[in-house]
Parts: C-alpha cells; structure tokens; sequence
C-alpha cells in the first residue's frame, strides 16, 4: 500500500481525526463560560497525593536515575500484586510488561499476536482508536455490533464474526462509550464461545481485555476481568483513568498465568515493544507506582454529576443512559444527524462528542470529567437546543 493510500484508509478508520480538525472546541476550551463535556480530561487540580508521589520520586538518587526505561521490577511487581487480589488469580511478575499508557498496550499486543491477514474482532461502538491500531498491525479489523441501550454482546454473533484468521477479540469493560460494567454471565458466555472456537480452529483466540475503566467502576461495583473466564487472555491497562491523568502516560500488558507457555507471549510482546517506538514508561512514574496505584480519582463527583445530569436531561426530554462506570453518559441526539446537533450545543459553548465518530450514528456522549460549574452550565444548554425548533 502506498503512503497516500494508507493516509487514506487510517484518516477512514478515525472519523474522530476528521471531525475533531473541524471542531471549534480547540480554539475554545479554558474559556470562561465553557462547558466542556468533551473528552475525559481534568477539570479539577490532580489528585494531591499524586502530586507529591511524584515529586516525592523526582530527585536522583544515582546516576542511572533517568537511564533507559524498561519494564522495572519495582513497577511489575505492583501491577502483579493488584491483578491477583482484584482476580483470585496466581499472576506472576514476570508476565507483565510496562508500557507507555493503555494505547501502546493495546497497539503491542495486536502487532504481537497478529500476523498480516489475521483478523481481529472488536465490539462496536468502540474506542476512537481500536480500527486504526489493527489495521497499523496489517491486520483486519471485524467490528461486532452492541445494540443500544443495554450494549451486552450476544454470543451468537460472536460466534458467527470468527474464522480460521481470527486471532483475537477485543473487549473493553468498563465499557467506552456506553459505561456498561459487563457482568459474570455476559463475560462467562463470551469465554464459551471463545473456548469452542479456539477448539474447533486447532489455534488459541486470544482475549485483549481493555481494562482501563476498571477501578472507576462506579455505585461501589466490582468490575471483573474477562481473564476470570477465559485462560487465554491479556489484560490491556491504564492507570491514566484512574489518576485522572491522561497526559502521563502508564499502564501494562499482563498476560494470563493460565496460559500454559507464557515464554513466547513474554518474548513477543518485548520485541514488539521496541519496534512499536519503545513503549516502554518512563522510569519515574514506574518507580512511584507503588505509591501512586492505590490512588483513585474521586468516584462520589462522579456519581454525583451523573445523578445531576442524568435525570436533568431525561426531564427535558432525552434519552440517556445511566453509567455502570466509566466517565461517561450517551444520550440520543433529538434529530438524526447527531453531528448537526452537538454542533448546535457548541454555538451555545457546550462541547460534546458525536456518536458518528465512535460508529454509533444519532447518539452522543457526555463526559462526567467536567467540574461540577460546567455540569450546571451544560442543563440550560441542553434544553435551550431540544426546544430550538430548527433542531427538530
């Protein structure tokens, strides 16, 4: 494929790219009045103690304190202590590799499991970006609708989406966009269909569970982790999520200690980390990750701007789900072209996200991220544009 025609098709596998270049929402975020429900950034200060775990690592101690970064024993030991008191399960240390944030984990376990042709399955609506690292892995990306609003997979059709080519299927729980926290019977049937599979192909389909919402799970849930139903499984993190702090970026792939041979898995996944622009995490915040992972934004003003928003919107007369986890609410677009909507709130100075751009047309999605300012600025918006005539 020449490079003019891979531009092409990955600006086609992001829509979100497309739509966002054409969003005022660059020019205009961070001023006064703004409601930005945009994206699941910070609106308030960071985590104090995040801060000072940080800062607290900073100085130098030797000269090697800012040498080349890998996976540091003192951050995989963290990362396989926490899975095996959230699972039950014997992880081991040397099963999990570091990584620059939940996106590299994502994009080294697809080029180490992939080879050119092989497909992999992911569940639509999905992340921004699930279509675009396949397809930068020559692989061959197999979206598989969740239907609104309840958003579950339905192992029929999973089961009819695989092939002798697919590789892996990647699921995302807490789920990005809908906030579904998928439970032990929905994760117990996908696991099903995978075993039945993997046996009927002669080859593991391996599991990528995108777990970067899980300790926002919200109402005081346990997300569990699809790796509790299925053996042959990677679980995808960001710690991002958690701290609220998207900008530093940390996370890791951790494979199953259910796998038999985890060796080839651990070499590959090394490899591919160096030929993926070394994703590896810097080595501060791997040293303040035993200080920094019990640490959580604060999940109440989540929940809190939620109550607000939620039946807020339904009064005016929206459809909305309400969050299981994640930062996020969808609500259906009063009019068909979801796009020509959310660009109506941006007049008013309210941001949200299109669903189009996320393969989820006449929807759109609110992030509970925003201050709680910007939630009471947002409720007159909202009604202001269902009551524009032009709007309907």
């Amino acid at each position: 494929m020449s490079v003019p025609s891979r531009i092409e098709a990955f600006q086609a596998a992001v829509p979100f790219a497309a739509w966002y270049a054409a969003s005022p929402h660059r020019e205009r975020t961070g001023r006064p009045g703004v409601a930005d429900l945009l994206f699941g950034n910070p609106h308030d200060m960071p985590i104090p103690e995040y801060v000072a775990a940080l800062q607290r690592h900073l100085e130098p101690r030797d000269p090697s304190w800012f040498a080349y970064p890998f996976s540091e024993p003192e951050a995989t030991a963290v990362v396989a202590d926490s899975l095996r008191r959230h699972t039950g399960l014997p992880w081991r240390d040397e099963d999990v590799a570091m990584t620059n944030g939940g996106w590299a984990a994502i994009a080294v376990a697809i080029r180490a499991l992939t080879e050119p042709g092989d497909e992999v399955v992911y569940f639509d609506p999905p992340w921004f970006f699930y279509d675009l690292l396949v397809r930068a892995a020559d692989a061959v990306p197999v979206a598989l609708r969740l239907d609104a609003p309840r958003f579950s997979p339905d192992p029929a059709r999973l089961a009819a989406a695989l092939t002798p080519r697919t590789r892996a299927v990647l699921i995302n729980t807490p789920h990005n966009p809908s906030g579904r926290v998928l439970d032990a019977d929905e994760l117990a049937s996908v696991g099903r269909v995978l075993d039945e599979a993997s046996a009927r192909f002669g080859r593991p389909i391996y599991l990528l569970s995108d777990e970067a919402y899980r300790r926002t799970a919200l109402d005081g849930r346990r997300a569990a982790s699809p790796a509790e139903h299925y053996d042959h499984t990677l679980v995808l993190y960001s710690f991002g999520k958690q701290l609220l702090a998207p900008g530093e970026r940390i996370g890791y792939i951790a494979i199953s200690p259910r796998i038999a041979d985890p060796e080839p898995l651990r070499a590959a996944v090394q490899i591919t980390q160096f030929a993926n622009s070394f994703s590896f995490p810097n080595r501060l915040l791997q040293r303040a990750l035993r200080d920094i992972e019990p640490l959580c934004t604060d999940l109440r003003a989540l929940e809190r701007r939620r109550d607000r928003l939620v039946p807020a919107l339904r009064a005016i007369g929206y459809e909305a789900t309400e969050p299981e986890g994640t930062f996020y609410v969808l609500v259906r677009s009063p009019i068909e072209d979801d796009t020509a909507f959310t660009d109506r709130l941006a007049q008013r100075d309210l941001f949200v996200l299109p669903g189009t751009v996320v393969q989820l047309p006449g929807w759109f999605r609110i992030s509970l991220t925003a201050s709680d300012e910007m939630v009471e600025l947002s409720i007159p918006r909202f009604a202001e544009a269902h009551a524009d005539p032009v709007a309907h």
